[in-house]
């Protein structure tokens, strides 16, 4: 994990959950996100903010905070890895829960209320997620897209694999310890980080839902990396890594979905015309590829697709 500089609020004091919010430069969105903490109906709470080398306009802002009770942030060098920036703060948790927020989403007022009650009615889940919706850069609601969500709980492993369990990353609370034991989040990826992690939580722990809309996911522009491929990338890795430490059915499952993951990341690619970073796509997940009848189906139909788009007209 990334240490990092300390300032301002009370001395650590085990409180019943730490809030972790990793930021960089959202200084339009983080006022309220952080009003959505203060909001919370359940006041047993730390705040750590954790900044990722904001510019000077943030960081006046979040000093402003630095007299606050229970509010602690941790300046950290520029890295751009969102993982790093939460373990930075997750370092400084004193709580017996982390519960995650990203600084451009919200949260319901009921939100910790909720899920700290569950957990204690339910000994045997070290960890709990929540609905949400998704809405736009002002608030309001959006039309939901694709499948609807379904939630999921106790052993949620294959359907997290598999992409049938939807998990926000600030709809999730985790018991500290168990976050511990499996390590945090993975510093060597740049994308999926979160879902790698909920994995390897719930490899050791079933996990409690609260069927409602506790969040607001806010969607806007700078959600989204100009580079594309690396949530295929990620998501390759954390597959990888995963069946080292499986049984024989999940590393059947495991193979499959990544599998999967690489036919898309080659269909992608020929979609948008960029046929070399096709090809390399193909090549390098051929090695553990080629077993599967679904991926060369995938392959050939994207490579076939890509030449009707592209050959010469007469």
């Amino acid at each position: 994990m990334t240490t990092g500089e300390r300032i301002g609020g009370d001395p650590p004091s085990g409180r019943a959950v730490s809030v972790v919010v990793p930021t960089f430069d959202r200084l339009e969105y983080v006022g309220p996100t952080l009003e959505s903490v203060f909001a919370q109906t359940w006041n047993d709470w730390e705040l750590i903010i954790a900044d990722d080398g904001s510019g000077d306009e943030l960081r006046s802002y979040l000093r402003t905070l630095q007299n606050r009770p229970r509010v602690k942030v941790v300046w950290l060098a520029h890295r751009g890895i969102p993982a790093a920036v939460r373990n930075a703060a997750i370092q400084e948790a004193t709580g017996r829960y982390v519960a995650f927020l990203d600084s451009d989403d919200l949260w319901a007022p009921r939100k910790l209320q909720l899920q700290i009650a569950q957990l204690a009615a339910r000994p045997e889940c070290r960890w709990s997620y929540t609905g949400f919706r998704q809405v736009d850069r002002a608030g309001a609601p959006l039309v939901a897209r694709g499948p609807a969500w379904h939630p999921h709980e106790g052993d949620i492993f294959e359907q997290l694999v598999t992409h049938s369990a939807e998990l926000r990353t600030p709809s999730v609370m985790v018991d500290r310890q168990l976050l511990s034991e499996v390590g945090g989040f993975d510093e060597t990826m740049s994308s999926g980080e979160d879902y790698d992690l909920w994995t390897r939580l719930a490899l050791r722990s079933p996990v409690a839902v609260i069927d409602e809309p506790l969040v607001d996911v806010r969607r806007h522009d700078r959600n989204y990396s100009a580079n594309w491929a690396i949530a295929f990338e990620g998501r390759d890795r954390s597959l990888a890594k995963l069946q080292a430490v499986v049984d024989p059915r999940r590393r059947a499952l495991l193979r499959r979905e990544r599998s999967r993951n690489g036919a898309k990341l080659v269909a992608e690619h020929a979609v948008r015309g960029e046929r070399l970073e096709a090809l390399r796509a193909f090549v390098g997940s051929a090695p553990y590829s080629w077993p599967y009848p679904e991926w060369w189906w995938r392959v050939v139909r994207a490579a076939a697709g890509s030449y009707l788009r592209n050959r010469p007209r007469p």
